[in-house]
């Protein structure tokens, strides 16, 4: 008796991965100088083909290097900016506004600077229409960044409405004349970077470098 024997055979099939699905210009230079390497003597590659294969290299390279360029541009306008930041310590600096804001139920402080001794003089909160609401009287103290707390109420202690509302101020230091200053305007006294970004002490609170809209000597 003859037993037929069946051999099967299995075949495993193996899908192929690229790891570099994108080439670079170094893949690229690689695979121009493998194919001239290899091509047939007699039949040589078209003169043709290399030319845009060596275009098509040299504008890979050209945006490369314009890559690195942008790049070390950039790096280098942030340094520049950080610079003049730092040289701004010591000059004045101005927020573009000398409003603060009222808001519902709120007690808003905010901060003066007094280039000169205060002998006598007020803070003077006014409205949209120019008229005083609230008057702060000032006592004798030295020159600097003077912090107040305003409770939303006027002369008369009724509540105002919510709003924008100017803040300035009168006085004289009894001997040289009389001054004024208005909110916003702050020597700069220091500089701080925020995840790289520069941010100026104006008064007793630092701003963005953005919200600083002027600064002079």
């Amino acid at each position: 008796m003859t037993t037929a024997i069946n051999n099967t055979s299995q075949t495993t099939t193996t899908k192929a991965v690229n790891p570099k699905s994108i080439l670079g210009k170094d893949d690229f230079l690689k695979l121009l100088l493998t194919e001239l390497e290899h091509q047939d003597p007699t039949n040589p590659m078209d003169s043709g083909k290399i030319l845009t294969q060596t275009s098509q290299l040299a504008t890979l390279e050209s945006a490369n290097n314009t890559n690195k360029t942008m790049a070390s541009l950039v790096s280098q306008m942030k340094s520049s900016s950080n610079l003049n930041a730092v040289a701004a310590i010591g000059k004045m600096g101005s927020l573009g506004t000398d409003t603060i804001t009222l808001l519902k139920d709120t007690t808003p402080s905010f901060d003066l600077y007094f280039k000169h001794n205060i002998k006598s003089g007020t803070v003077n909160i006014t409205n949209s229409q120019g008229n005083t609401i609230k008057t702060f009287i000032l006592k004798p103290q030295n020159s600097g960044v003077l912090t107040f707390k305003w409770d939303g109420t006027d002369n008369s202690g009724n509540k105002v409405s919510p709003g924008s509302y100017k803040v300035s101020s009168n006085y004289s230091d009894g001997s040289t004349g009389s001054f004024s200053t208005t909110y916003g305007l702050y020597p700069i006294s220091a500089v701080k970077f925020v995840s790289g970004k520069a941010e100026l002490k104006l008064g007793n609170n630092y701003y963005p470098l953005s919200n600083v809209k002027e600064i002079y000597n």
